[in-house]
């Protein structure tokens, strides 16, 4: 199976592992993994903003990039939700609407892709630890992918899995959300974080960095010692044959 990497900018500027383990990952579980080098923005941050004109030249472009890939996948729920929405910003472009609705029906978070696509909720991956998981809003109420990360955890040998109180609260950060709210966003991940220790957990788990990022720093200065990771780095953690764990 063909897999195109969607890279997301989060993943790409500041958290190049992600991609690293989503590629891994997916070849791993017996996929052809090709990056398109023509990707770019997805577009959300500027059509989150108001700034329409602005966000269709770069979704035009991610069609562009992404033409004749077979399967989109992302480590970001976010950003693919995003690919998701474009049939309907680009809803009676003669030119553009058919295209954005085929990429749209192609893109998957890699979650999903793992668990609906391919067919596998245990991807033989070993992590000993105490892990709660944050559903980051627009993975849950846009992608609506809700089931495919925990099933896939539960199934992590060794994990001791506890689930996160109040986990569909909102985190707070939002993208530009953050930016324009930030006392209310400061409340918002100040509550979070609360029900993060609430736990116990050594490591809070989640599919969008942006979430994680907002959620970790806001531990980090309340001097919370909780690891944050994206979920493919726990999915990609496995015991070779000759013994031992890595990553």
């Amino acid at each position: 199976m063909k897999v195109s990497l969607f890279i997301t900018c989060v993943s790409d500027i500041v958290f190049a592992d992600v991609g690293k383990n989503t590629v891994e990952l997916l070849e791993r579980l017996g996929c052809e993994v090709d990056f398109p080098a023509a990707q770019t923005c997805c577009g959300q941050p500027a059509y989150n903003s108001g700034y329409l004109s602005e966000a269709k030249k770069a979704m035009k472009q991610m069609i562009k990039a992404f033409k004749d890939s077979e399967y989109v996948v992302g480590p970001s729920g976010s950003c693919v939700g995003m690919l998701r929405e474009y049939p309907n910003v680009l809803k009676g472009d003669p030119e553009w609407e058919q295209p954005a609705i085929d990429l749209a029906n192609k893109s998957y978070e890699v979650t999903q892709f793992i668990v609906d696509v391919l067919g596998i909720t245990d991807v033989g991956s070993t992590f000993e630890g105490r892990v709660t998981y944050h559903p980051s809003c627009h993975m849950t109420r846009i992608l609506g992918v809700k089931e495919a990360p925990t099933k896939l955890l539960k199934n992590v040998k060794g994990i001791d899995f506890v689930e996160l109180p109040v986990k569909e609260d909102c985190c707070g950060f939002g993208g530009t959300f953050a930016v324009k709210n930030a006392d209310i966003s400061g409340e918002m991940v100040k509550e979070k974080s609360r029900h993060v220790s609430e736990t116990e957990a050594e490591y809070l788990v989640g599919g969008d960095m942006g979430c994680l990022m907002n959620i970790g720093g806001r531990m980090r200065r309340e001097g919370k010692n909780v690891k944050v990771m994206h979920i493919t780095e726990i999915l990609n953690t496995h015991v070779k044959e000759q013994g031992g764990v890595t990553a």
